[in-house]
């Protein structure tokens, strides 16, 4: 099987909350509209592995989402070129990551969170998503 991929994925908290999540069990990752965002989604692999980032309110990165389903289109934008795919929960952070801590950690000075802030879809290290989860001392689940 191959290695995943990682990303960071953005939502308010006020309208999609990474504790939402874990009450759904999964969801459609819709609603991306940039183009940049749109081939982040349509690059993501099953298995791959996204920092669920809650912005504008918390400013943090609050736990770990996984890619359930290939791309496909966005259901909410029939007939238009925009691309969703499914998310489900692995684990709440044990402490979130807020920005201003990420903005400090000079290891992370290249994070999309920095050096792409608006961007709500965007890939990641390996060792940027592991730095962020020692950071928020959070281990994946077995």
């Amino acid at each position: 099987m191959a290695k995943p991929q990682y990303w960071l994925i953005k939502s308010e908290p006020s309208v999609y909350a990474y504790a939402q999540l874990e009450q759904d069990g999964k969801t459609e990752w819709t609603g991306v509209r940039n183009f940049e965002a749109r081939n982040n989604i349509r690059a993501m692999k099953p298995g791959d592995l996204c920092l669920y980032y809650h912005s504008n309110e918390d400013k943090a990165v609050v736990g770990v989402a996984q890619v359930l389903t290939p791309p496909g289109p966005d259901s909410t934008a029939p007939g238009e070129d925009w691309a969703a795919t499914h998310m489900g929960p692995v684990t709440a952070f044990t402490q979130p990551v807020t920005l201003a801590t990420i903005k400090a950690a000079a290891a992370l000075s290249d994070f999309p969170l920095v050096t792409r802030g608006r961007l709500s879809v965007a890939p990641v290290t390996a060792p940027h998503f592991k730095q962020v989860l020692k950071m928020g001392k959070t281990v994946l689940p077995k």
